[in-house]
């Protein structure tokens, strides 16, 4: 018997209900899907015992007022829009298992020191435009206003789709908190990852939302006939790709034997050939590496490492090898206050703690630095996510909700750098 997650798993079923696409769960920012969704969910904020209102940047914000009117407010929330053919509990459980902690106080009629504010972000996928974390970079104060002249791939420029929508361009500034008037930011997210399956745990403490850099690595060689080119002559572009690949792998393997919280993990995800014949020597060949890890200074190291094997490599089979690094950002290490907390409400819940990095980014990255932040992970089947597989069961979301109304009634403001 659960106490929240029957309801909870009904409103996630309903919830996908909202989409562009009949049978799958396509939910993008701004599109009139969207903007059912945002209605709705305002609709149970208001049920729930808060005021809800739409911010200029598209943001469904409820409040649920503490003790005092005004009173500075601890920020929940998580993302409402999806990728194409989503899951439905990535982000949407966030948002909906925080609604029903406050509706939850609401029945009691319990107030708190605090307010609530329960955050519906929208752009967390960065599907429809090519930018990211819109609605959580302008809760935090940190939107970039060239990103309302981005388009999709209609045309449509986002300041366009924003106004539409009923959010307001030149007002996103105002969206952001002041001093003062928040006190940290908790994200509740499904892992999307196997590791709490695999260590039989419902639920996990996250340490840092892993930073990311990535390469686009060219490699020139020199094609030929397949048949007639002797093994020991050849400049075969792929084959050093393949060492590469493997080289990446043993470095990033290797940092995860020696410590297993390092979270380091390589990727080489896509790859391309020329001139692409089945009896020609690759030529040329492209692919990507993809290199993450939740602390900066293991990140870079990995990066040193990888890329100085790549150079001999290259070298040895003689092949020019060209890289270009096309992103790089920080890692955004969760506040050690407010993990502790976390930490405390999991082990009240009865539950082994289990302290993780997040591979993949969330709306909490928006406020490191600016707020104390933290975030619960909650086990998903499989690890599957970004896909209509993506799993929970009703007993974990319920105490998913358990556990964030633990936080809150436990929740201890912190001054200290976060």
């Amino acid at each position: 018997m659960t106490v929240f997650g029957a309801d909870l798993m009904a409103r996630l079923d309903a919830f996908a209900g909202f989409t562009e696409e009949p049978g799958l769960l396509t939910r993008l920012f701004l599109t009139t899907q969207h903007r059912a969704a945002a209605d709705w969910l305002m609709e149970l904020m208001g049920k729930a015992g808060m005021n809800a209102r739409l911010d200029p940047a598209g943001t469904v914000v409820g409040r649920y007022e503490g003790t005092v009117p005004g009173a500075p407010a601890l920020l929940i929330g998580s993302h409402i829009d999806t990728v194409r053919n989503a899951g439905r509990y990535d982000g949407n459980l966030g948002v909906l298992a925080a609604i029903a902690a406050v509706a939850e106080l609401d029945r009691r009629g319990e107030r708190l020191p605090f307010a609530i504010e329960v955050l519906g972000f929208g752009d967390e996928e960065g599907v429809r435009f090519p930018v990211t974390l819109t609605g959580s970079r302008a809760v935090a104060g940190r939107f970039d206003r060239a990103a309302l002249e981005t388009r999709d791939r209609d045309g449509v420029r986002m300041a366009d789709a924003l106004r539409a929508f009923g959010g307001d361009p030149e007002a996103i500034a105002t969206a952001a908190r002041k001093p003062g008037e928040a006190l940290a930011f908790l994200e509740v997210h499904i892992e999307q990852g196997p590791v709490l399956e695999a260590e039989g745990l419902p639920v996990g403490i996250v340490t840092a939302i892993n930073g990311a850099t990535r390469f686009a690595v060219r490699l020139r060689g020199m094609a030929g006939h397949a048949g007639t080119v002797p093994m020991a002559l050849r400049r075969d572009a792929l084959a050093a790709a393949a060492e590469m690949t493997l080289a990446a792998e043993r470095v990033a393997a290797a940092s995860d034997a020696g410590a297993p919280d390092a979270g380091l993990v390589a990727t080489v995800g896509r790859i391309e050939a020329k001139p692409g014949a089945v009896n020609v020597i690759p030529g040329e060949v492209v692919f990507t590496l993809d290199v993450r890890a939740p602390e900066d200074a293991v990140r870079r190291d990995a990066c040193a490492a990888i890329l100085a094997d790549f150079e001999g490599i290259a070298a040895r089979r003689g092949v020019e090898l060209a890289v270009e690094t096309t992103h790089d950002a920080a890692a955004a290490p969760c506040s050690p206050g407010i993990r502790r907390q976390i930490e405390a409400a999991v082990i009240r819940a009865g539950v082994r703690p289990l302290s993780l990095p997040s591979g993949a980014g969330h709306d909490a990255m928006a406020f490191a630095g600016v707020l104390p932040m933290g975030m619960l992970f909650v086990r998903c089947a499989g690890g599957i996510s970004h896909n209509p597989a993506e799993s929970i069961t009703a007993e974990d979301a319920d105490l998913s909700v358990q556990i964030l109304l633990d936080i809150i009634r436990h929740f201890e403001h912190e001054t200290p750098t976060p």
